[in-house]
C-alpha cells in the first residue's frame, strides 16, 4: 500500500466515523487559541497519577483533539500518562484515575469497528481496579463508539442507547437540536458535586452537550445532565438520515457512580470536554470554547470528584 493510500483510507475511516456518530463532517482539529490557564491549580504539591488511555483504537487522543483536555489536566496539577498497551491489574494499580474517549473495536475496517474495544478479561480488571478505589471517566459518542464501550459500561451497570439524542425544547442552537443546553434555568443540570464545585466561583449555571447519545444508569447513579421529557433517541442510517425516533425521558448524558471504594464517570460524548475548530471552515467553536457556557469547568469538577477532592 503506498503512503497515498494510507492517506486516503485514514480519511475516509475518519469521515465514515463521523457520519456514524452523527457529528459535523469536518475535521475538528484543536482550537489552538483556546487558553487551559488554570487560575488556582488544584494539585500544587502532589500530583495523581492519571492514565490516558490510547491503546484501544481510540479516535480522540491527548495530542490531537483532546489536547485542550490533557493541557487543562497538566495546569491543574495531574500527571497525565499516555498508556498504549492492554489494561491489566498491574498497570493499573500505579494510577489513580483512568480516562478512556471513544475506543473503537478497529479503526481500519468499518465493518470491525463496533466490536468490543475491550476483552472480558479487561473489563473485569478495570471494573475491579474501580470498586478498589480507582476513579475511572469513560467517554463515548454515539454509533460505533458506544457499541465498541458498551460491554466496558454494563460492568458498571449502563446502558449507552448508541443514537444521536436531539432535544428542540432544549437546543443551544436553533435548527441545532443535538447540541443540548443543560442550565439552572431549564432545571436540567441536576444537584450533584460536579456541578456544585468547591465554592460558589465553581458553580456550574451553562453547560453545552454537542451531539451526545443518552445513557441509562443503575438506580443509584446521579444523572447531573437530566435530558428532558422533550428528548427523542434518533436512529439513524447508513447515510445520516433519521429513520425512527424513541423517547429519551428517564435518561441522561452525564452520570456519576459509585462502586465499592471507587467512582465512575460516564458522558456521552467527547466534544464537551474539548476545545475544537470545526465547520465553516474551522472556525466553529466546539466544546470548553463555545461561548458563555461554563464547560472548561465542569472537565475540572468531573476530575476533581474522580479524585475525591469534591465529596
Amino acid at each position: 500500500m503506498t503512503p497515498h493510500t494510507s492517506t486516503r483510507n485514514y480519511l475516509v475511516r475518519a469521515f465514515l466515523i463521523l457520519v456514524l456518530s452523527g457529528i459535523s463532517n469536518g475535521q475538528h482539529l484543536a482550537d489552538p487559541n483556546f487558553k487551559p490557564r488554570v487560575e488556582h491549580p488544584a494539585f500544587e504539591k502532589t500530583s495523581p497519577r492519571l492514565m490516558f488511555d490510547e491503546a484501544h483504537n481510540n479516535f480522540h487522543t491527548s495530542t490531537s483533539r483532546y489536547k485542550p483536555f490533557a493541557d487543562l489536566l497538566m495546569n491543574d496539577g495531574y500527571r497525565l500518562v499516555v498508556n498504549r498497551q492492554p489494561f491489566t491489574r498491574k498497570t493499573l494499580d500505579s494510577f489513580k484515575l483512568l480516562v478512556i474517549v471513544n475506543a473503537l473495536g478497529d479503526d481500519i475496517d468499518e465493518a470491525d469497528a463496533e466490536k468490543p474495544a475491550f476483552t472480558d478479561e479487561e473489563c473485569t480488571v478495570v471494573h475491579d481496579w474501580v470498586r478498589s478505589g480507582g476513579a475511572l471517566l469513560l467517554i463515548a459518542d454515539p454509533g460505533p463508539f458506544a457499541k465498541s464501550e458498551a460491554n466496558l459500561a454494563k460492568q458498571f451497570g449502563v446502558e449507552m442507547s448508541g443514537n444521536v439524542t436531539q432535544d428542540p425544547a432544549n437546543c443551544a442552537e436553533e435548527f441545532r437540536p443535538s447540541m443540548i443546553l443543560y442550565s439552572n434555568d431549564n432545571h436540567l443540570l441536576l444537584e450533584h458535586p460536579i456541578t456544585s464545585g468547591r465554592s460558589a466561583q465553581e458553580k456550574l449555571s451553562r453547560v453545552v452537550v454537542f451531539s451526545g447519545q443518552s445513557l441509562k444508569g443503575p438506580q443509584d447513579g446521579v444523572g447531573f445532565l437530566k435530558l428532558a421529557d422533550s428528548a427523542r433517541d434518533v436512529n439513524q442510517g447508513s447515510d445520516g438520515a433519521a429513520t425512527a425516533t424513541n423517547p429519551a425521558r428517564g435518561t441522561t448524558q452525564g452520570l456519576a457512580l459509585k462502586i465499592g471504594n471507587g467512582r465512575v464517570v460516564v458522558l456521552a460524548e467527547a466534544d464537551m470536554l474539548s476545545a475544537l475548530l470545526g465547520d465553516p471552515p474551522e472556525t466553529e467553536p466546539i466544546g470548553m470554547n463555545y461561548p458563555s457556557i461554563d464547560n472548561k469547568q465542569l472537565t475540572l469538577n468531573v476530575m476533581h470528584w474522580l479524585s475525591g477532592l469534591l465529596k
